[in-house]
């Protein structure tokens, strides 16, 4: 390996640079390449904040209904006061960077948007506010959907079916969710299901171009431990199914995307569960999230 001493006997006298097209450029010119490009991150990190800031101040979420969101949805009760005051402000951005409107003659008031938001942007607390950006629009039916789709057999065969689902994520378009579940999952807590979890961990999932249950890692988290940890929990999962045994819902043995989904579920639903059955997993999801669901719920 070359050291820094060589590297710099290499650089061009005169103060240019060849640049790879083959053109010289002065150090100058290059100077300024450097500091124009280092400088497009800050300037939409200061936009971000700009329009982040009006937004808070134009449209805020009132107090009243803040308060019976804390109150009445069980994720969001035992937050500490940092996380809780972060968490309405994520809640007032999402509801006003994404239009969610319902379905079918669904008449989706404040609250109800509200109801979606908070517990989705309690997905993303500790992660970058930019983590849904690039698409726009939560579609709300009144109870499951039917979606129609061409699947093939194992003989070669396509054929169209027609399943009822409860949520749905397109990797750069909507999101759809049946308000019958939303409700039952936000007020009635049971282990390892709430759709809105489930969905927006897609969303989360999608980030890195694809979704394939490896959302986008942050730099102190081992690509290597994520996949030989959730890989080696996935085929377990489908030893226990093929012997007829069940853990967690047999949904997440879909595939790793899915997996992914239903994990979070357990995750923020039923912390124990997931620990009890697979410690290492919660870890990865801890790590990744940076929350400890577990820990809120000891107070």
């Amino acid at each position: 390996m070359k050291n820094i001493y060589s590297i710099l006997a290499n650089i061009p006298p005169a103060g240019t640079f060849r640049a790879c097209c083959g053109h010289s450029v002065t150090l100058k010119g290059y100077t300024e390449s450097i500091l124009l490009t280092s400088a497009v991150p800050f300037m939409f990190s200061r936009l971000r904040r700009y329009r982040s800031l009006r937004t808070l101040r134009e449209h805020p979420l009132p107090d009243h209904l803040w308060r019976k969101l804390r109150r009445e949805l069980y994720l969001l009760r035992n937050l500490g006061v940092r996380q809780a005051v972060e968490l309405r402000k994520r809640t007032t951005l999402l509801l006003h960077d994404k239009a969610i409107h319902g379905a079918q003659g669904l008449d989706m008031n404040l609250e109800m948007r509200a109801v979606i938001a908070a517990q989705a942007s309690l997905l993303s607390l500790e992660l970058d506010e930019s983590s849904y950006d690039g698409w726009s629009e939560i579609i709300v039916y009144p109870g499951a959907f039917r979606v129609t789709r061409t699947v093939t057999d194992e003989f070669g065969i396509s054929h169209e079916q027609a399943a009822p689902l409860s949520g749905e994520s397109w990797q750069n378009g909507p999101l759809v969710l049946s308000w019958d579940d939303v409700h039952r999952d936000s007020y009635h807590r049971t282990p390892g299901r709430h759709v809105i979890i489930h969905e927006f961990a897609h969303k989360l999932d999608a980030l890195n171009g694809r979704v394939n249950g490896m959302p986008p890692l942050h730099p102190e988290m081992s690509i290597e431990d994520w996949s030989k940890t959730l890989g080696k929990a996935y085929s377990h999962l489908l030893g226990q199914l093929e012997q007829g045994r069940e853990c967690i819902n047999p949904y997440a043995a879909t595939n790793p995307a899915e997996f992914f989904a239903v994990l979070s579920e357990y995750f923020f639903t039923a912390p124990a569960t997931l620990r009890q059955h697979c410690e290492e997993v919660y870890l990865q999801l801890r790590k990744y999230y940076r929350q400890d669901p577990l820990k809120r719920q000891e107070y």
